[in-house]
């Protein structure tokens, strides 16, 4: 199923399969936007749920827009804010259970922490993180909030739910984001059509239902169908957590029934043996925070694995962190300066890490749209995947 293609939008063209990088709160942390531009990045994503908590989306939209507000040149998107009402409001932060093997139950809250949202049928009341006020959203409000945020791309409000919850919730939550989605497309029309002087944004709808296929069938199929009704999405994200050992499968069952001249977008998802999986099972985009993370915990990724520059093996290691990267860092510093500024506890530490870690995500989903082209693409991964693991699988994460 993989493919390649391009996605239109008012900033520019995202050549696909890609990889977007994350900038949450209109910022990738330690890295400027020049830099990132640099490095090959092709669009940014941002949230909106922390952007409508700070600055609020109101001062976006008098910024003329995300883009202009940080300076970005290329396309943006945003997500709903789904997500982080749902993590926040479980306890769990930014990481979601993602064992299936796990208990089941309705009222999955993490241990020793406050419940901060309440979803109903109509949307999700939460407390805010940032000072605890409370704050209302439906898929009307979120929709408001993209469409003054700004961004080419937004999401539709869903119910995300965590690996955790009983087959019944997952299909309450499933019905409940299939009647956010048509609410969704309502209220973007409407806005669309009163915000005249404003380009147009696309609209795609979020698919969930957790590891059940026929969950995950029935919700592309209901969202993807929507195109009889008249109104439709302009491309489809698929959410909600996933069991990674089943990743591909799942993405395969969705995309064999979303509509195949739209774009799919695969949420959250950014480690490098995954990008392969979601590739090969028709994803156009991905977006995920875990390089830039792991970045600032001194984790670098390289052609032979993953390792951290903190450890004492590389005090004196004075060759790139990579010599087949061309990222700013690797051209100009050594892994033993590296070792030193993560030590020393060195701001740039977390930029110079930041910016070879996106280059290297961003540069190898490159190299598998080439690899497309090119007709070589399962021995290019054959090729990556048996170095990479090699060294990953080493006790030195």
């Amino acid at each position: 199923m993989a493919r390649v293609g391009t996605i239109t939008t008012p900033h520019g063209a995202i050549q696909t399969p890609a990889f977007i990088p994350v900038g949450t709160k209109a910022t990738v942390k330690a890295v400027l936007p020049e830099a990132m531009a640099d490095l090959g990045a092709q669009a940014l994503l941002a949230n909106a749920y922390h952007l409508y908590l700070q600055p609020g989306s109101d001062v976006l939209d008098e910024a003329g827009g995300l883009a202009q507000f940080m300076n970005w040149p290329g396309p943006t998107i945003t997500d709903s804010g789904g997500f982080q009402v749902l993590s926040l409001g479980v306890g769990f932060k930014k990481v979601l259970a993602m064992d299936a093997q796990t208990f089941r139950r309705d009222d999955v809250i993490a241990d020793n922490k406050e419940r901060l949202a309440h979803v109903d049928d109509e949307g999700v009341t939460f407390k805010s993180h940032i000072d605890g006020s409370m704050h209302r959203f439906t898929p009307e409000v979120s929709m408001k909030v993209q469409h003054e945020i700004g961004a080419d791309i937004i999401f539709a409000f869903d119910e995300c739910t965590t690996l955790h919850n009983t087959r019944r919730y997952q299909e309450l939550a499933m019905d409940r984001t299939l009647a956010w989605a048509v609410r969704c497309l309502d209220e973007h029309k409407r806005l669309t059509d009163e915000r005249t002087t404003k380009p147009y944004q696309a609209l795609f709808g979020v698919i969930q239902g957790a590891q059940y296929e026929d969950l995950r069938k029935k919700a592309a199929g209901d969202l993807g169908g929507l195109e009889s009704s008249g109104q439709s999405f302009d491309g489809f994200g698929i959410g909600g957590a996933l069991d990674k050992d089943s990743l591909g499968t799942i993405v395969s069952w969705v995309n064999q029934m979303l509509p195949e001249n739209k774009p799919k977008h695969l949420l959250g998802i950014g480690a490098p043996e995954d990008l392969f999986v979601g590739v090969e099972n028709g994803i156009d985009t991905f977006d995920c925070v875990l390089a830039s993370r792991i970045a600032r915990t001194s984790a670098v990724y390289t052609m032979e694995g993953r390792f951290n520059l903190s450890n004492s093996a590389y005090k004196r290691d004075f060759t790139a962190i990579d010599d087949e990267c061309d990222c700013y860092t690797c051209t100009h510093y050594t892994r033993a300066y590296m070792h030193h500024v993560f030590r020393g506890k060195e701001i740039i530490a977390a930029t110079l890490a930041t910016i070879h870690n996106e280059r290297f995500i961003v540069r190898l989903v490159d190299q598998m749209r080439q690899a497309l082209l090119d007709g070589n693409f399962t021995e290019m991964k054959h090729d990556f995947l048996g170095r990479y693991k090699h060294r990953s699988g080493q006790a030195n994460d």
